[in-house]
Parts: C-alpha cells; sequence; structure tokens
C-alpha cells in the first residue's frame, strides 16, 4: 500500500493515519461512503479483490503486500443505523465493509442519538466535519445530486473531543453485517465445492442486467442467495455440499436454501438427480433447466432468475 486512507477535506486530504487511535462519529451516509473509498483505494486487493486475484491468491501467486492489512490505520466508527443501513445496500458496498472488518480495520458500533456534526477525533486532537453546499451539512445527499467529489471541512481543534464518545463508544453494540466479504465468499466455495465454482459465483454476483439493476450496489441479501445457488445448480454441485458453501461463505444457513430451492424448482429452472452413497441416504445432486441452463453469461443466468422470490 503506497499511501493510507485519506479524509476528502479542505484545505488538504486528511491521512487517517496521522490521527492516534481516531474516532469517527455520527457521519452521514456520503461521509461514510467517502470514508469507506478511501480505504477501498488503499488496498483494493484486500477491500475488493478481483476474481482474478482470488485465484491467484489461491495458487500462491500475488504479493502479500497489496492484502495486507498491518497498513492500514485502524479507525471506530461510531454511526446511525440508517446510515450504515444506506451505504451496505447491496453485496458490492457491504462486501467491502465485510472485508474491512475481517481486516479489523474498521470497529463499527451503533449510535442511537444523533449528533449535531460529525466528529473525527484522535488522542491529540478533534475536529467538526461540515459538508460543502452541494453536500449539506453533514454530507447525507444522494450521491446523484452531483458528480463531483464531496470534500469536508475541519471546524475547531479540541483534544477532548474523543474522550466525549470514547466511554459510549466502548458500551455500544457492534453493528452486526450479514453480508460477507468477496474473499470470504470465494474461500466458501473454493472449499466445498471448487475454485472454478467460486469464481462463476462472484461473476454471477457481479453480474448487472440491465438498466433497472441496482448497478454499483449490487443484489440485495436475498438475491445474492438466489444467484449463488443457481450457480451451484449450473454446475452440477450436490445439494448438500452446495449447502455447506453457502453456509461457510456466510450467505446463510443450510435450511436457509430450502426456499431458495424450492422457488427455482417451482419456477422450473432447476432439478435433481439421487446419487447414491456407500453410506447413509442418497443425496441431490443439482443441474439447471430452462433458461437457466441455457444461460451463456453471468448476465444471462441471472436474468434467468430474476424475480423467483418475488
Amino acid at each position: 500500500m503506497a499511501t493510507g486512507p485519506a479524509l476528502p477535506s479542505t484545505p488538504d486530504p486528511l491521512p487517517l493515519g496521522g490521527l492516534s487511535d481516531p474516532i469517527l462519529v455520527d457521519p452521514g451516509p456520503r461521509l461514510l461512503r467517502a470514508v469507506l473509498e478511501a480505504y477501498r483505494e488503499a488496498a483494493p486487493a484486500l477491500v475488493e479483490p478481483s476474481v482474478a486475484e482470488l485465484a491467484g491468491e489461491a495458487r500462491g501467486d500475488g504479493g502479500e503486500g497489496d492484502r495486507d492489512p498491518s497498513g492500514l490505520p485502524p479507525l471506530n466508527v461510531f454511526a446511525g443505523e440508517p446510515a450504515v443501513d444506506a451505504v451496505t445496500a447491496g453485496f458490492r458496498p457491504a462486501s467491502r465493509l465485510a472485508a474491512l472488518f475481517d481486516a479489523d480495520a474498521v470497529d463499527l458500533r451503533v449510535l442511537d442519538t444523533p449528533q449535531p456534526n460529525p466528529v473525527l477525533a484522535g488522542a491529540e486532537t478533534g475536529f467538526a466535519l461540515i459538508g460543502s453546499e452541494r453536500d449539506g451539512a453533514g454530507g447525507e445527499t444522494s450521491e446523484e445530486a452531483t458528480g463531483a467529489e464531496s470534500r469536508w471541512h475541519r471546524i475547531g481543534d479540541d483534544a477532548s473531543l474523543r474522550e466525549r464518545y470514547a466511554s459510549a463508544f466502548a458500551a455500544a453494540e457492534p453493528y452486526r453485517l450479514r453480508t460477507p466479504s468477496r474473499r470470504r465468499v470465494y474461500e466458501g466455495f473454493a472449499a466445498r465445492c471448487d475454485e472454478s465454482v467460486a469464481a462463476a459465483v462472484l461473476r454471477a454476483l457481479d453480474a448487472e442486467v440491465d438498466a433497472d439493476s441496482r448497478g454499483a450496489a449490487g443484489p440485495d441479501s436475498e438475491e445474492t442467495r438466489v444467484r449463488a445457488y443457481a450457480v451451484g445448480a449450473r454446475e452440477g454441485v450436490s445439494d448438500h455440499a452446495l449447502r455447506r458453501a453457502c453456509e461457510d461463505a456466510g450467505l446463510g444457513s443450510p435450511s436457509t436454501f430450502t426456499r431458495i430451492k424450492r422457488l427455482l424448482r417451482e419456477a422450473e429452472l432447476i432439478e435433481t438427480a439421487s446419487e447414491p452413497q456407500p453410506v447413509g441416504r442418497p443425496r441431490e445432486r443439482l443441474a439447471a433447466r430452462g433458461a437457466l441452463a441455457a444461460a451463456e453469461t453471468p448476465e444471462e443466468a441471472v436474468a434467468a432468475v430474476r424475480g423467483v422470490t418475488e
């Protein structure tokens, strides 16, 4: 990592590594997105690794430094749940935050009481953050409002700010993120199935179907599960192995996928064949049917299963 994450502030970007044990208090969605994006830019192979990078890691290729979290400054984030929910809507942004959780780079806890302004404070200094006019007071306006980069003005210099929030932060509930990182998804499917299935799952999660899709956000939790299970069927994985892979990948317990399997069968998109086992009951091997079987690209496969949960 050549440079660490920096807050886009005026007059100059503020390196977060320059603060001792920093805490970010009550960021709006736009400010929180900017901070998480700064971490992604500083360590893309850690926060949002590509399929090729993950496959290379599995083969022992690539540099450890690109995904080593030790170069990232840890950040405590004390945020309101609505702001975090807005920032993690969709697999892609949520999986980036999950990667930072896995690396112990971000400790995110739920703030119950809104503050007058967002605050960023370290052991030696602290200040309020005021968004530019186009972002509103805390930078909470939607991303569609402007394509320009948001910046925040630092107001004040108060070394006591951090202590005002430290005890409340320590007592607060950690934010429970239900979306796994891309690395966990890949490793879960690679271990239970194989690397080709793991790669196919991530490509399906990355696929954008049309102009009405969620775009940069990616699928929601339910659609993520449907896409992953559908890929397993296309790859001819056994139902048992696929459920365990989904569990290891952090997508849900094996029982979670009973309904997903039923919906795909009712839509005539998958079928099963019984396979005798040396010991115990036969297991079911999955196969794709209809439009799912005919799909030639990840986008076509995703389009085939859209709406099955509606």
